[in-house]
């Protein structure tokens, strides 16, 4: 492939990526049949806390809108995370996952048939919430019920299809992309909602300079830590074959800080604020059970507790699904590579291991401390949540990836043409 060819391959890429979000930022302005605009936007007013408003963060605003993308991606997503830890404890995923292709196949397809499970359960509950809003469907009954449940449900396979087609057919990872446009897209409003709440006086004009002073110091940290490698050397020994000598060559193995990416804090978030959604939704009306929840909510000891440490349990759960020692270990073992001062097999995966956990606790702290830190400031003050310490994460990470793949394919290229060059030199 000429390098003419491969610049339009990338620019393609780049502009069916662009094309096809802007498809679902488009159906994220589509709205639900059977529901009053006007009661919507007076029930959403002041009502974006809780999973409601993280829902709405990850769902590009089309929570707000009451839109048919209101569950946005999250359903597959969280049908992914259910996959990949049954992989973890159950032999029939194993097996899966070690038939290689066709059991990677059979994998994606049962997370595709849990992504309309958990839409279907998550859609009727959006539409039993809605009914009990006063006066918010227009003609309430099973019928909206049918139509609300399938308007969902196909937004949610039509998202993962897109999504899909991203990742293969595009550029970046296209589920993360979807997030990523969501945020990005509902930023501005974001701003231009702070900015009034400065000029009316309810924001200090201190306080909204030392918000964006903090904004612009948590991306540096989180660029900083995503770069972060730590780098374990590997020896190659030396083999003598006829008269040539082969080897002799050393190479390191990289290991992330923070592995996980983001997934800890959208899933820590998603099932903590749980018990806040159906005060939201007003499904419960128990006394007892809107006390409990009210411990839930943002800036509460308890809150900011279970918060954390559910950021650090699917750290150390999502890096242990994605990264073996052992496997590693074998590998190296299998190539004839090895650690200076480490036995292979056994000792090389326990000195993986150790500082794979090191790597992995100062990564579950840095993501607690970027998705608390900006959590006390929404709980304070009514700072809109895509300025949230979550949603900053997410389009940084995101951005960094998308960039690494862009650089990857243009210096495979470059790389191409100089081994061309090379051969016709010769």
């Amino acid at each position: 492939m000429s390098s003419s060819s491969q610049t339009n391959d990338l620019r393609n890429r780049i502009i069916f990526t662009i094309l096809l979000l802007s498809i679902y930022r488009l159906g994220t302005f589509i709205p639900l049949p059977g529901i009053d605009p006007e009661q919507l936007q007076i029930m959403m007013q002041g009502n974006q806390k809780g999973l409601l408003g993280m829902f709405n963060v990850f769902a590009g605003g089309a929570v707000s809108r009451m839109a048919i993308f209101a569950l946005g991606i999250m359903p597959y997503i969280s049908s992914s995370i259910i996959v990949q830890l049954l992989t973890g404890v159950s032999d029939y995923f194993k097996n899966l996952k070690a038939q290689g292709e066709i059991g990677r196949q059979k994998i994606t397809q049962i997370t595709r048939y849990g992504t309309v499970l958990l839409a279907t359960v998550q859609g009727y509950g959006l539409a039993v919430g809605l009914e009990s809003s006063a006066d918010l469907v227009l003609n309430p009954g099973i019928f909206f019920k049918i139509s609300t449940v399938t308007t969902i449900v196909a937004g949610t396979i039509f998202l993962m299809w897109l999504g899909e087609q991203i990742t293969q057919r595009g550029i970046g990872n296209g589920i993360s992309l979807i997030i990523f446009s969501g945020i990005v897209a509902e930023i501005p409003r974001a701003l231009v909602t702070t900015f009034e709440l400065g000029r009316t006086g309810a924001i200090s004009t201190v306080m909204i300079i030392g918000i964006f002073v903090l904004l612009v110091l948590t991306i540096m940290f989180i660029v900083f830590m995503e770069r972060a490698l730590r780098k374990i050397l590997i020896n190659y020994p030396k083999r003598q074959m006829g008269n040539k000598m082969y080897g002799g060559d050393s190479s390191h193995l990289p290991l992330k800080i923070n592995s996980a990416g983001v997934i800890p804090a959208i899933f820590a978030s998603a099932l903590l604020l749980l018990p806040v959604t159906f005060s939201n939704f007003n499904i419960s009306s128990n006394e007892t059970f809107l006390n409990i929840s009210s411990y839930f909510s943002q800036g509460q000891p308890l809150y900011m507790l279970l918060y954390a440490s559910g950021i650090i349990f699917f750290t150390f759960f999502y890096t242990s699904i994605t990264f073996n020692p052992t496997e590693t270990a074998d590998n190296l073992r299998k190539y004839g590579g090895f650690i200076p001062g480490i036995r292979p097999g056994e000792s090389t995966a326990a000195y993986i291991d150790t500082i794979l956990t090191r790597l992995t606790t100062i990564g579950a702290l840095y993501l607690t401390l970027v998705c608390l830190m900006p959590e006390f400031l929404i709980a304070n003050y009514p700072i809109p949540f895509y300025l949230g310490g979550a949603s900053v994460l997410i389009v940084v990470v995101v951005a960094i990836d998308t960039v690494t793949q862009v650089q990857t394919r243009m210096m495979s290229s470059q790389y191409e043409q100089l081994i061309k060059k090379s051969k016709f030199g010769r």
